[in-house]
């Protein structure tokens, strides 16, 4: 497979994912929002934070409020993350090389990036009808995925679609428990307790994970079992271990493998170590930074290894 052709089969499947999450981010912080009690704090800037792109934000925006937050990461095509960008991104990557894939896929991809321009104006209407809209791009790149297992075979162009989503899914998952953690909340203790637990169950939600939690933990949403779920569950397809899993997979069935294999490594050792249950707020900041830094070296591998072929040294 030409170098070029990994490369925008990888990044197709990590835009289509980064929109997905930052759909499924957008409703759930809607609903909780609606749910908080009266002393608590918990704004929008929480969804910049996350993508980390509060400079970018900042550049065009006088204040992290609802309306602007909701466009800057909807609709803003000044903003490479936007749901708009990356599906448009994703599209355009699979325009390119449409004849490694079932053409119902560049169908499928063409008419997400149709229905999100179409319906623009609703999201901006009303809270219901932009969660109506996110819903429904959340649902069609669903379908897309079921598509790309179902219908493609299991060879090198499906792994490097798999590898792309493995890896943005992880870092995503990384990010968010990140940032819940650091959130602070103003109010007494009682509303503190309630207020946490309504975030993590949102975050629990956003991810699709509140029913598996239920069923592998229990009824109780607490942080630390949260955190421990998300990020050290071998079989939940949304947790960093499985995800990791998975690219591990990807990358034993590709040749020339050996650094990203060793990234890979260090990851799954660093996973292996760490016990959740043991850990205060400031060292699991920490300990989710050297995790983003081992996900950031894993993709880089990965890049180097087998996307820059194709490109002449400067």
């Amino acid at each position: 497979m030409l170098s070029r052709v990994a490369e925008n089969l990888y990044w197709m499947a990590r835009y289509l994912e980064r929109a997905d999450n930052t759909a499924r981010l957008i409703n759930s912080t809607t609903q909780v929002l609606l749910d908080l009690p009266i002393g608590a704090k918990f704004g929008w800037d929480v969804l910049i934070k996350i993508p980390d792109l509060n400079n970018l934000f900042l550049k065009h925006y006088p204040k992290m409020d609802e309306s602007s937050v909701v466009h800057f990461l909807i609709l803003d095509e000044n903003n490479p993350s936007s749901i708009l960008s990356c599906i448009r991104y994703a599209r355009e990557n699979t325009r390119t090389f449409r004849e490694v894939l079932p053409t119902v896929l560049w169908e499928r991809i063409n008419g997400l990036y149709l229905y999100i321009q179409c319906h623009a104006q609703s999201i901006t209407r009303s809270r219901s009808q932009r969660y109506e809209v996110l819903n429904q791009i959340i649902e069609r790149r669903e379908s897309i995925v079921g598509l790309v297992m179902g219908s493609m075979s299991h060879d090198t162009a499906y792994q490097f679609i798999l590898l792309g989503r493995n890896i943005e899914r992880a870092n995503m998952v990384t990010r968010i428990v990140n940032v819940n953690s650091e959130t602070l909340l103003l109010g007494d203790e009682a509303i503190i307790k309630s207020t946490q637990e309504r975030l993590w169950m949102a975050t629990l939600t956003a991810l699709s994970a509140y029913q598996m939690y239920r069923h592998h933990v229990g009824l109780h949403v607490r942080e630390q079992r949260v955190v421990n779920f998300l990020l050290k569950n071998a079989l939940f397809p949304r947790s960093l271990k499985h995800c990791i899993g998975e690219a591990k997979s990807c990358l034993s069935m590709l040749p020339n493998n050996t650094e990203p294999m060793k990234a890979i490594q260090r990851i799954s050792r660093r996973l292996a170590r760490i016990s959740i249950d043991d850990l205060k707020l400031a060292a699991l900041h920490k300990y989710l930074e050297q995790i983003e830094s081992d996900l950031s070296e894993i993709h880089n591998t990965i890049s180097q290894n087998y996307f820059y072929l194709y490109r002449t040294p400067s």
